[in-house]
């Protein structure tokens, strides 16, 4: 009987060895599926006075081959890549509105700063004005056209980020599903190891979303915490997580995620210590660099729009009226709070405009400082009276009603100036090309005196007496001076320095003449609608010229108009090919650790091919063994009947 154990065990234990083998090879392709070794174990032999006697074999349990830091490793690198690769994809398209060539936004505003050349050189032409206002229609439709792509984006990426978080609960639920399944296995003292896979497998799809850190319980089950401390699954029970608007600065376009507890406020979460995760590369995106886009943006239709809009009320129609707005565009933005300040941003210089959303932090009583949040620089101010006569980038910070102390608000004032700016003057009669002024040399003038350039720098209309307008009288000198008449500032009499080729600054415009002057030589400027200059103004070009010129005036980070855009192009090239090298190098670290984790949990088909013909040659020799025990066993039968 002892032989015919021996055999039993041997066929049993090797019948389980064929199946293990056949399971590993029916997963094969089975994602997370780790694989399987039947561990054997010698029976404890018999003692006789002739010593021990075997007893044979039996199965000692299934052995799961897997390691656990390379699956953690491999986990955590995966979440890190998922976060990298959704950021640099965001980032492309991101570049694509801000893209070169002559179907984009540079080429609009150079073909419009361009036109008025052609107004320049004729004044009268109706046919070069309308082009003037076709082309500056044109920029504030492809501005408008960039602000809805931008718009796309950030409705795609809310959609994105709803669409994850249902997966994550879910996954978090399936998850706590399967520690309770291990929990109960575990009571039999056996590892479930499928289960485990199964688990295993969770976890990382989870980590593709949100990374997580995993911590194990005495009863087999996993815990997985978010942002480092925040319980998503604990034992059996799975929290949910969800996106929506930040809690101190509702309606601003800022996504933070939630941690929502039962029958608690939920927790928000700050995207930057969530770590990896396609949900924290979106968030980062859309409350970084998506932001600065649309700053970037703003920032060149609020700088260009005014600064066109003021040099354009500065010159004459050709029906001798004063020019108005070009653009249509926001005079000051509300700032945001879930407290109780109230206050505006408004713009003063646009030279000065910086690419940034704002915050005002209150400290002390009603003293606060306003930080830009592109780089941290922060300017403090002693109450709200002190900030209002600050000009911080061009900008001017008003509030109402000071912040209690810990307080702060949200100021976004490029926003939406993309997304509303509209082209305001239709007719070709109503583009200010002329100068507001004119100038006449003394009829008796001796001198060499030529005149380079005069310009409005102010409303000269209003400060210029008629007829007479404002007369330099010059003195030969040495020095060469002027003397002033009719002029406010400088006072009518006051006399100044005269340097060839060097502008004069009086009541609001400026003048540049050239040459040496005799003693008595005079130059006048009056308005240009005065009856004795008829209807010069109307083949004047001064203002247009001023206008073609702004395309020279540095506003964008020291940049020029004409190369704003091409820095804007850059800057968000630059992230760009940042946020590409990194989701390079996060995808070749995940693929190198998968490999790894593989090598040791991965089924090799060839190796488990030879465990089959080593199994069933095993099983085989068991049968065998069993039909001589049967057949010694009948023999001793047929033997004892006799």
């Amino acid at each position: 009987m002892s032989l015919l154990n021996v055999g039993a065990r041997a066929l049993l234990a090797n019948q389980v060895a064929l199946q293990t083998a056949g399971h590993n090879i029916a997963n094969v392709n089975t994602p997370g599926y780790s694989r399987q070794t039947v561990q054997l174990q010698t029976v404890q032999g018999q003692f006789t006075g002739g010593g021990y006697i075997g007893q044979g074999v039996d199965v000692n349990t299934i052995l799961r081959n897997q390691s656990e830091l390379l699956t953690r490793q491999a986990a955590t690198a995966g979440s890190v890549q998922a976060a990298d690769i959704v950021r640099a994809e965001r980032l492309k398209q991101l570049q694509e509105i801000f893209s070169g060539g002559t179907a984009g936004l540079g080429a609009a505003i150079n073909d419009m700063m361009n036109a008025f050349a052609d107004v320049v050189s004729s004044p009268t032409d109706i046919t070069a004005r309308n082009v003037v206002l076709t082309r500056m229609d044109e920029t504030a439709a492809r501005m408008r056209s960039s602000a809805e792509q931008l718009q796309e984006i950030q409705y795609s990426i809310t959609e994105q980020l709803a669409s994850s978080m249902t997966a994550v609960n879910s996954l978090a639920q399936q998850i706590a599903g399967v520690n309770e399944q291990i929990a109960r296995a575990r009571g039999n003292g056996q590892s479930p190891n499928d289960l485990l896979d199964q688990r295993d497998q969770l976890i990382r799809d989870i980590n593709k979303y949100v990374q997580t850190t995993q911590i194990p319980a005495d009863d087999g089950t996993i815990g997985l915490f978010v942002a480092g401390s925040q319980p998503l699954v604990l034992g059996t029970t799975a929290t949910a997580l969800s996106v929506g608007d930040a809690s101190a600065f509702p309606g601003s376009g800022q996504l933070k995620l939630f941690f929502n507890r039962p029958g608690a406020t939920p927790i928000e979460i700050d995207e930057n210590t969530l770590g990896g995760g396609s949900v924290s590369g979106l968030l980062r995106f859309n409350n970084n660099d998506l932001a600065e886009g649309r700053n970037l943006l703003g920032r060149m239709a609020m700088a260009i729009g005014m600064t066109m809009n003021e040099q354009h009320k500065l010159g004459l129609t050709l029906d001798g009226q004063l020019g108005t707005d070009l653009f249509a565009l926001p005079t000051s933005m509300p700032g945001m709070t879930s407290g109780g300040a109230v206050g505006s941003v408004s713009f003063a210089n646009p030279t000065q405009f910086s690419a940034s959303d704002y915050e005002i932090r209150f400290t002390t009583g009603t003293a606060g400082q306003v930080v830009r949040l592109s780089d941290g620089k922060a300017t403090a101010f002693t109450d709200i009276a002190n900030l209002a006569t600050l000009e911080i980038d061009g900008l001017n910070f008003n509030l109402t009603t000071a912040g209690v102390p810990g307080e702060r608000m949200l100021f976004k004032p490029f926003s939406t100036a993309a997304a509303n700016i509209k082209a305001l003057v239709y007719s070709p009669r109503d583009l200010a090309a002329a100068n507001p002024i004119n100038a006449a040399m003394g009829s008796t003038n001796g001198g060499s005196l030529q005149l380079v350039n005069l310009r409005a720098t102010g409303n000269p209309a209003l400060t210029l007496p008629p007829p007479t307008g404002v007369q330099l009288s010059f003195a030969a000198g040495p020095p060469l001076t002027y003397t002033v008449t009719g002029s406010t500032t400088p006072p009518s009499g006051s006399t100044g320095p005269y340097t060839p080729g060097q502008p004069i600054n009086i009541d609001g415009w400026e003048i540049t003449l050239q040459g040496t002057p005799n003693t008595g030589d005079t130059v006048t400027v009056g308005n240009a609608t005065d009856a004795q200059y008829g209807d010069y103004y109307t083949r004047n070009a001064g203002n247009a010229n001023a206008l073609m010129g702004l395309r020279d005036v540095k506003m964008f980070d020291n940049a020029t108009m004409s190369d704003g855009y091409a820095g804007a192009i850059a800057q968000v090239g630059t992230r760009t090919q940042s946020a590409t090298f990194a989701a390079e190098l996060s995808n070749t670290i995940a693929a190198n650790l998968e490999r790894d984790r593989t090598a040791i949990s991965g089924v090799n088909l060839d190796e488990e091919a030879a465990k089959l013909i080593q199994y069933q040659q095993a099983y085989q020799a068991s049968a065998k063994m069993i039909q001589i025990a049967q057949s010694i066993f009948d023999s001793l039968i047929q033997g004892l009947g006799r």
